[in-house]
């Protein structure tokens, strides 16, 4: 992707749902944004835990290494994606930022069983995605908070609070919203 490209994109954003979305899938969501350009974007929600372990998508498998499970977007929810640190590469990785990369690979799964793996790591079932122009006019009818991603928020604060505190770094208060 070019610099002036990447200055127009998305990418390494959260987005965190505003009250409209009351009814909605992406109610009380943050989201990842990995991608982003003319063609649409692809994000993964990253406050919505399932409650499984990595023993229940891999019975074949004992884990050295543990991680929680999102359930990240209402898309291909049985494709598997793992969120880590940029130290680590794999066969299938993709480097959102600078300190942040995206793993699809099996490769990590097995660096998961043998104790070498990325730590903290965040496993994604699933993930949301636009169309061309879909979510530049959803932020515009203010669909959507857009601030900026921290690995802090992926990875330390708890599952709950994660919305709030990707808010509070843009300044707002999302329980003062209507």
């Amino acid at each position: 992707m070019s610099e002036a490209a990447d200055q127009d994109s998305f990418r390494n954003q959260f987005l965190i749902a505003l009250p409209v979305l009351k009814e909605d899938y992406f109610r009380k969501t943050v989201c990842l944004l990995a991608d982003h350009n003319d063609k649409g974007a692809f994000g993964l929600v990253i406050n919505k835990p399932l409650d499984m372990e990595l023993e229940d998508l891999f019975p074949e498998h004992e884990f050295r290494l543990r991680c929680p499970i999102m359930e990240g977007g209402p898309v291909d929810n049985d494709r598997l994606f793992f969120l880590h640190d940029t130290e680590h590469e794999f066969k299938s990785t993709y480097q959102i930022s600078t300190d942040l990369a995206l793993t699809t690979s099996t490769d990590l799964v097995d660096s998961l069983v043998d104790g070498t793996g990325p730590q903290p790591l965040l496993a994604v079932l699933g993930y949301a995605g636009w169309d061309a122009g879909q979510l530049e006019r959803e932020i515009a009818e203010d669909v959507w908070l857009l601030s900026p991603a921290s690995t802090e928020v992926i990875f330390d604060i708890p599952f709950p609070q994660r919305p709030m505190v990707a808010a509070s770094t843009m300044g707002v208060d999302l329980n003062l919203l209507a």
